[in-house]
């Protein structure tokens, strides 16, 4: 049985913290200033012998416009409704504050099922606070610390109850449904054709879905194209820069496409970078692009390929991963035919290591063009993957090597004698040559063109490796034998 865990509270009273605790690893960026979450993040938590969903919230604030703590405080309040149990932290050392008390009542009309926790309650700095939580009115309060690991075993002792509550009612609505002889598919366990289910499948499935980071400058706009994707307004957005903080992961079925979207951080220049938070930020985004299968870099129609969008671009070819730009906010480009050409232009003459990459067009406001921008994603995955046999390999290099042959330095012509692929995501090719460390830049770029153009691998990165096949003398370096008497005998 599996359950939601929604975690709220005032800014900074160590939400984030103690969601690191129960999904066992630090997903959540944690800082000493109030305010750094301002998405839901989801995680699989550990609890004892419980499993279940936790959320991470924004901090809630006293703020009911339409200011970013307004949007924050709305997308909070959705996720209390939504989940199963909310677990309401204090900060005890601070004790209640008059902010809290009002939260709490807004809690107890919103969740049936509200735990009440007072946080950094360890040693005697937090036994005043916790003291004082017993006036909120919301039962008995847990003394927790997120930090050091204190009073996990409370908190499962409230869980177990509430868990196999809900277990009793998963039972009675399944006792309940009416029988079907209907095949209904997959049934979320593995059989043996799962598991003797060749390695080489790389096809998105529920198990494993296609994991797309979308990256780039802030205010782009990615937030909003995820929203787009996958049909609610999941994520913060607004007119506001750098809203986004964390590399949120959000799993959805797109267009029949099982796939994991993950949000970034705006990726500004690094000497703009000073806050530490926003370098956090950064680091987190960079990590999610090495996790990414496909990088989406989205570009702003208005300001495209500026520096900071072709190092975002190259840091991802760099990683390995299928590169796939697509330009926002078209719906406000005017004389969009010619502009398509020119940014055309632009992409091949900017970034020629990602020569071939689909350049797509589209309005993450109004839904346009993601069809486009889904197709362009399924074929990147796809060539990113790509395996080319051996023999179709060694008859394109022999092709390649009798229309442009290797140069001869020095008067010794470098022969080529034998290729492979070695390893896909991305594609990487050995070619076993004579001299490899001859062989000139040029050359090597005129057998990764070949690829690309020969084997259709256009916009994925190739790594070609040349090594020495020259032939080599078996006994070179082994020690003379020294003669034994009867060879001196013999001779003599």
């Amino acid at each position: 049985m599996t359950f939601r865990l929604a975690i709220v509270g005032r800014p900074n009273v160590g939400k984030s913290t103690l969601f690191n605790r129960l999904v066992g690893r630090k997903l959540a960026l944690v800082d000493d200033q109030p305010g750094v979450t301002r998405d839901l993040r989801e995680g699989q938590a550990r609890l004892g012998p419980l499993r279940f969903t936790v959320i991470d919230s924004a901090g809630l604030e006293d703020a009911n416009d339409d200011s970013l703590q307004g949007r924050m405080r709305r997308l909070t309040e959705r996720a209390v409704e939504e989940a199963d149990v909310c677990l309401f932290l204090i900060d005890a050392r601070q004790g209640v504050t008059p902010t809290d008390e009002v939260f709490a009542d807004i809690l107890r009309r919103k969740n049936a099922h509200v735990i009440l926790a007072a946080n950094k309650a360890e040693g005697k700095a937090g036994e005043g606070g916790w003291i004082e939580a017993f006036g909120l009115g919301l039962g008995e309060p847990i003394r927790l610390s997120g930090e050091h690991g204190e009073g996990m075993e409370d908190l499962l002792g409230v869980l177990m109850p509430l868990a196999e509550e809900f277990e009793a009612e998963d039972r009675n609505t399944a006792e309940q449904a009416p029988e079907t002889d209907v095949d209904l598919g997959w049934s979320g366990e593995e059989t043996e054709e799962d598991e003797e289910a060749p390695s080489e499948d790389w096809r998105p499935t529920e198990r494993r879905p296609l994991q797309i980071a979308v990256v780039g400058r802030p205010n782009a706009g990615k937030s909003t194209l995820i929203n787009r994707i996958i049909g609610e307004e999941r994520l913060l957005t607004g007119p506001e820069a750098g809203i986004t903080r964390d590399a949120i992961s959000i799993p959805t079925t797109w267009e029949g496409t099982p796939v994991r979207v993950f949000d970034t951080a705006g990726m500004r220049k690094r000497a703009r970078i000073t806050d530490k938070l926003e370098k956090l930020s950064v680091s987190d985004g960079l990590r999610a692009v090495r996790f990414a299968e496909v990088v989406v870099v989205l570009l702003d129609a208005e300001t495209p390929f500026e520096q900071q969008d072709l190092r975002i671009a190259d840091l991802a070819e760099r990683e390995g991963r299928a590169v796939v730009v697509a330009v926002n906010k078209w719906d406000l480009v005017p004389d969009r035919e010619a502009r398509l050409q020119a940014l055309k232009e632009a992409f091949e003459r900017l970034l020629p290591q990602l020569r071939g990459a689909p350049l797509v067009t589209v309005s993450a406001r109004t839904g346009r063009g993601l069809d486009r921008l889904h197709a362009a994603i399924v074929k990147a995955h796809e060539v990113w993957n790509r395996r080319v046999s051996t023999a179709q390999l060694n008859r394109w290099l022999l092709g390649m090597t009798e229309a442009h042959p290797p140069p001869a330095p020095g008067g010794r012509r470098i022969k080529m004698r034998y290729m492979t692929q070695v390893k896909t995501r991305p594609p990487a090719f050995v070619v076993m040559s004579t001299h490899p460390e001859d062989v000139p830049a040029s050359y090597e770029r005129y057998l990764v063109n070949g690829l690309r153009n020969a084997f259709d691998l256009d916009g994925t990165p190739i790594r070609l490796v040349l090594r020495d096949s020259g032939s080599k003398n078996p006994f070179k370096g082994r020690k003379a034998k020294q003669p034994t008497a009867l060879d001196k005998h013999l001779k003599g």
